[in-house]
């Protein structure tokens, strides 16, 4: 009889303890559970870029050094360049669907356009794109898409660029508009700056090209044919800057950048910005969607907070351009 009401003790404490490692053991759980649903969980966002020149490299590394700062260790990149090709755009962001990373960084229009196409849940952010209602095919812009895209955009005031055209090159008569037919920011950037330059006088012309390969023909056709060239934030321009020097500067035919890249590679001045601080902002903006639960279909767009006017030494003083006080040299390359 003891014996057995030993056996019945010796199991009820074995219950007992069985009871409290499987509450311990489901309180760890429940510790990792909210570990990897909260302030540890690890991040994988993809970045898609069109091209590699400096602009859309100087986003990137914003993007990417905005997002590290935050959350050090916790963020993953899979960085994409689509070495210019549309087609590769559309296969890199598919291949961000079907990893299932947590947000998508599109960086020009191109790339915004393919993760719009690729998702409308995994949250967007663009960057490097200057207009997003005629990149998103959205009629009514109001500011916000409304959908899971959101992002940072690098116009420059244009009508601050046709000032500067015109404090440079009062003289002058013939615009030429140069940039490739491919890219609709850059149609836009055209039509409103010819609006702006009409009205000061200057009788404007759009030169286009539809790939690189064109570059150099039609550049050597607008610079026989303007005063001087306005080129907008154009990627393919971007690209190619060394090509429309080669054609421009034998020809003394100035050009007027829409931002500081192009500038540097064959423009005489520029009302820029700074990519850097705009793909920053952009991974701010990718912390509070990530962390914070921030609905992109409500976040405005956002825009560059200042912009500096810019010019090429080495080429005002190859052409003989004297630059005005209130200018910044860009730095050598």
């Amino acid at each position: 009889m003891k014996r057995r009401t030993n056996v019945v003790v010796f199991s009820a404490l074995a219950a007992l303890l069985a009871l409290a490692f499987a509450g311990c053991d489901g309180k760890t759980s429940g510790a990792q559970d909210k570990a990897s649903n909260g302030s540890e969980k690890t991040y994988t966002v993809g970045i898609c870029q069109l091209v590699q020149h400096a602009a859309l490299d100087a986003a990137t590394q914003g993007f990417r050094d905005a997002l590290t700062e935050k959350l050090g260790d916790k963020v993953v990149f899979d960085e994409q360049n689509a070495a210019g090709d549309t087609a590769t755009c559309a296969t890199i962001c598919n291949q961000f669907v079907s990893s299932k990373v947590d947000l998508i960084m599109a960086n020009a229009t191109p790339a915004l356009q393919a993760a719009q196409a690729s998702t409308n849940t995994i949250p967007i952010l663009g960057t490097s794109v200057t207009d997003y209602g005629t990149a998103l095919g959205i009629s009514d812009w109001t500011g916000v898409t409304g959908t899971n895209i959101s992002g940072t955009s690098d116009l420059a005031p244009l009508d601050g660029q046709a000032a500067m055209l015109n404090e440079l090159f009062p003289n002058a008569k013939n615009v030429g508009i140069l940039y490739c037919s491919a890219e609709p920011n850059s149609k836009y950037q055209a039509q409103v700056i010819t609006g702006y330059l009409t009205e000061m006088g200057y009788t404007c012309k759009e030169y286009t090209f539809s790939d690189s390969n064109d570059v150099q023909a039609v550049a050597a056709t607008a610079a026989g044919e303007s005063d001087v060239l306005y080129l907008p934030t154009d990627n393919t321009v971007a690209s190619n800057t060394q090509i429309i020097n080669n054609v421009c500067l034998p020809a003394k035919v100035p050009v007027i950048a829409g931002e500081e890249g192009i500038c540097a590679g064959c423009g005489v001045a520029t009302l820029s910005i700074s990519y850097y601080d705009l793909g920053y902002a952009t991974g701010e903006m990718a912390y509070e969607i990530l962390v914070n639960g921030a609905d992109p279909a409500s976040m405005p767009i956002k825009y560059a907070p200042q912009f500096t006017k810019k010019y090429n030494a080495e080429i005002c003083d190859a052409l003989g351009i004297t630059i005005p006080e209130g200018y910044t040299a860009i730095a050598a390359q």
